[in-house]
């Protein structure tokens, strides 16, 4: 604040005694005491509803990044949901793709193919007696 050094205020009140005389200067001194207190409480009080201000200034700062970071990480699972179902129903093609061949493989006349229809034959050696 307002650097004043022990001679300067001793200056100060030799020329208020002077100025005002030795009668009104209590009278004087209790005024400019009271002033300063006043003074003083309020500019605490500015200064107590600056520091508040940038308080709520900094909290809804904080707010506004929370709330942004939410929204990218929901578009980034929302998008991830789109592939992981996108893929999903790839697949369901595919999978109905190859039923689809199986049945109609199935129900059309074909030749016999003795690899394809035959059941391999087993060496049962042991059974033999």
């Amino acid at each position: 604040m307002i650097d004043i050094s022990l001679t300067k205020l001793l200056l100060l009140a030799v020329v208020a005694l002077i100025v005002l005389g030795p009668e009104r200067l209590p009278h004087a001194a209790r005024t400019a005491g009271a002033l300063l207190r006043r003074m003083r409480s309020g500019w605490d009080s500015v200064r107590a509803e600056v520091e508040r201000e940038i308080q709520a200034e900094e909290i809804k700062r904080t707010l506004r990044e929370t709330a942004e970071n939410a929204r990218a990480t929901h578009d980034s699972v929302r998008e991830d949901i789109r592939a992981a179902g996108a893929g999903i129903r790839e697949t369901g093609e595919q999978v109905r793709h190859t039923f689809t061949e199986t049945q109609v493989a199935r129900t059309e006349p074909r030749e016999p193919d003795p690899a394809l229809d035959m059941l391999p034959l087993k060496n049962d050696s042991h059974d033999r007696t």
